[in-house]
């Protein structure tokens, strides 16, 4: 039930933001409505909470850091080869996987008008991010005679064209029943005394919550759900930005079935020391993932006697999940991290204020703090060829053009 407006300004009064009805006695009875519906879905004390965090340094020394165990595929023997395999190939036929792709971007950076995942990168058959990833669904079903559901999180921005999308290339042929498309979060954002911010039309201006944002939106939604009715018990989550992403890797999913794990991830290697990539390590003996931000000059550099980088097992966003954690996920929240951006907005004032510079704060979680609700993950070190084509630039590194030579140098060799 949405509270009218007088409640709205009451305990809009109680937390210093009366100025989120600034438009609204120019607006119409249905913008008023949304507005008031925005509002109504505010968690105020949160916001005041957060607010108070951006005043205060994170201490990144805090708690006892060390490296964390991993096996390389490429050193596994042909018998953990075929082991794994088996396991994963038994799991799969089970039907108990599904797998989750993370689409709530858009193409901008690209110079694409549209969703990041209908980017066509270049390639003689001209397929979108979306086919080249549902491929592996489609062999996956020739394989093993088995439809693997796959769940696409998309945002408010883009979902109406995500879904218009696949209707129109009918789904890839893939089974329509089997793809289920969900929204992901948002959290108003605030300038720099605490105000939170108004649109140009005069909504609450909101960001994406990070892809941390998952477990909530996988429950909001009630995707978990509908896992526990098709009775899943791993969930392969993985980003839209890279083609090279095994949706359906039984090898990966038998490691980390038989070394008991909740959770696994596959990682590559640091091209450098000073490669800006999250890395994998333990603090107070739980997995974690330590930014680059984080990370110091002496353990970036630190080596072993193989003169390997210690801490070197980047984040790929490559992640196996058993449902229990999803479930757990659903009482747990993440922590959120700040981030300081640009952002147009309207001002208490009324005034349309254009961020040349950081002047607001949005608030994100990441899928990574979720690990530390394990005591151990299994990581797998894969390489960088076979697994990891980003799309993040429109010129230079991680963009079409090395995507594009990864992904063809792959499907060659394959």
């Amino acid at each position: 039930m949405i509270n009218s407006y007088d409640e709205n300004l009451k305990k809009l009064e109680k937390y210093n933001q009366k100025h989120l009805l600034l438009k609204y006695k120019e607006m119409n009875q249905s913008e008023q409505l949304r507005l008031l519906d925005e509002i109504n879905n505010i968690d105020f004390e949160l916001m005041k909470n957060l607010y108070e965090d951006t005043k205060k340094q994170i201490d990144f020394s805090a708690g006892k850091i060390e490296p964390i165990e991993y096996k390389d595929k490429s050193k596994l023997n042909l018998k953990e080869k075929e082991e794994y395999t088996k396991i994963g190939e038994e799991e799969v036929q089970r039907g108990k996987l599904a797998v989750v792709t993370m689409a709530g971007g858009q193409g901008t950076r690209l110079g694409h008008d549209g969703p990041k995942g209908t980017f066509d990168i270049g390639l003689d058959s001209h397929k979108s991010l979306f086919e080249l990833l549902c491929d592996s669904l489609k062999e996956a079903n020739n394989k093993y005679n088995v439809v693997i559901p796959w769940y696409i999180m998309t945002s408010n921005e883009n979902n109406e064209q995500t879904v218009e999308f696949f209707k129109k290339n009918n789904y890839f042929k893939y089974p329509k029943e089997a793809i289920r498309f969900f929204i992901q979060g948002e959290i108003p954002m605030i300038d720099t005394n605490g105000k939170i911010l108004l649109d140009e039309q005069g909504f609450i201006k909101k960001a994406a919550d990070g892809h941390g944002g998952i477990f909530n939106a996988l429950d909001k939604n009630n995707i978990i759900k509908d896992m526990e009715k098709r009775k899943i018990e791993w969930v392969f989550i993985s980003g839209i930005d890279n083609p090279l992403a095994k949706m359906v890797d039984p090898l990966f999913m038998g490691f980390v079935t038989k070394e008991g794990s909740l959770i696994g991830s596959k990682t590559i290697i640091k091209r450098s020391p000073d490669e800006k990539v999250g890395v994998f390590c333990k603090k107070n003996n739980r997995p974690y993932v330590i930014e680059y931000i984080e990370i110091t000059d002496e353990m970036a550099n630190l080596r072993d006697s193989s003169n390997e980088l210690v801490y070197g097992e980047s984040h790929i966003l490559l992640n196996m999940f058993n449902i229990k954690i999803l479930q757990e996920l659903r009482e747990n929240k993440l922590p959120y991290h700040k981030a300081f951006k640009k952002a147009n907005y309207i001002n208490q004032n009324g005034e349309l204020i254009i961020g040349k510079e950081p002047n607001a704060y949005k608030f994100e979680t990441f899928i990574f703090d979720a690990f530390a609700s394990v005591e151990k993950m299994s990581i797998l070190r894969t390489k960088r060829e076979e697994e990891f084509a980003p799309v993040k630039n429109k010129e230079g590194n991680d963009s079409p053009e090395t995507a594009r030579d990864l992904y063809n140098n792959y499907m060659k060799n394959k």
